[in-house]
């Protein structure tokens, strides 16, 4: 690839259209803001072109083992209502079970939900930020029925899922397409789920989550990290909760810890009111 008088547009064109990534439907700013930090740290243009792409693997990874979109539309547009909770809760499992991070947390789901809103308070509304398929466990989060439920996710096909999902279950909520790290959500909520994500925005740009969590006005923001490994034989409790601590530094956000399954979960109230 010739990139040496490219501009950054024209270089992440170039990058969304290979084979990997010209099918995930991801915005052009992310990789854009992706290699424009990288040619603002120094970086020549081939060199940032291949930390981009670096930094846009780690980013997009968990979506290449997702679902069959275009089956599971499909399947989805057949249901216009589910007839029961029984077909509902089949139809979440599923899409649950697509994709890592969702099926670890299936074995201590109901546990999970209960043992966080013990804390938190049920909530009038939601953020669910880089959601992936988290939405399809709403039938075991035991919300309010008029709970607002907003979800974001830089996935479009998985968007659109979760819309039409939306429709089909009866939530109150709509899923929204973008990048939350440049355009964070300006929906004021009751609580935002961060869920095995703020290592990764770590990743991508060292120290972001600071000012992405003050950019939320939520009363309470909840920011789950892998304990371990998948495989389970990495402790990482340790360094998740310095990069916790680390990201509240200075700021009075008490914090409340939970230990469930792979998953520590920090409760963290923002507001009072």
């Amino acid at each position: 690839m010739k990139t040496a008088s490219m501009e950054p547009i024209e270089m992440a064109e170039k990058i969304l259209s290979s084979r990997k990534y010209r099918n995930l439907n991801i915005p052009p700013e992310t990789v854009v803001d992706l290699i424009s930090r990288a040619l603002d740290h120094g970086l020549k243009p081939d060199k940032a072109v291949d930390d981009a792409r670096e930094k846009l693997h780690n980013i997009v990874a968990p979506y290449l083992g997702d679902p069959d979109y275009a089956d599971a539309m499909q399947e989805l547009s057949q249901i216009s209502v589910f007839p029961n909770n029984r077909d509902l809760k089949e139809f979440s499992l599923k899409m649950l079970q697509s994709h890592a991070s969702t099926k670890e947390r299936i074995p201590v789901m109901d546990e999970f939900y209960s043992r966080l809103f013990e804390v938190t308070g049920n909530p009038s509304s939601l953020l669910d930020l880089a959601c992936a398929m988290q939405p399809f466990a709403h039938p075991w989060m035991r919300l309010p029925t008029d709970c607002d439920y907003y979800a974001y996710d830089l996935h479009k096909p998985r968007v659109d899922l979760i819309n039409l999902f939306f429709q089909s279950a009866g939530v109150k909520g709509r899923a929204y397409y973008g990048d939350i790290l440049l355009q964070p959500p300006q929906f004021k909520a009751d609580m935002a789920f961060f869920f095995k994500e703020a290592h990764r925005f770590d990743q991508r740009q060292k120290g972001c989550n600071r000012n992405f969590w003050l950019a939320l006005d939520v009363r309470w923001l909840v920011v789950s990290l892998p304990a371990a490994n998948l495989t389970g034989r990495f402790d990482l409790a340790d360094r998740q909760r310095r990069l916790v601590t680390g990201t509240l530094d200075g700021l009075d956000w008490p914090v409340t810890e939970i230990l469930t399954g792979n998953e520590l979960v920090f409760c963290i109230r923002k507001h009072n009111d």
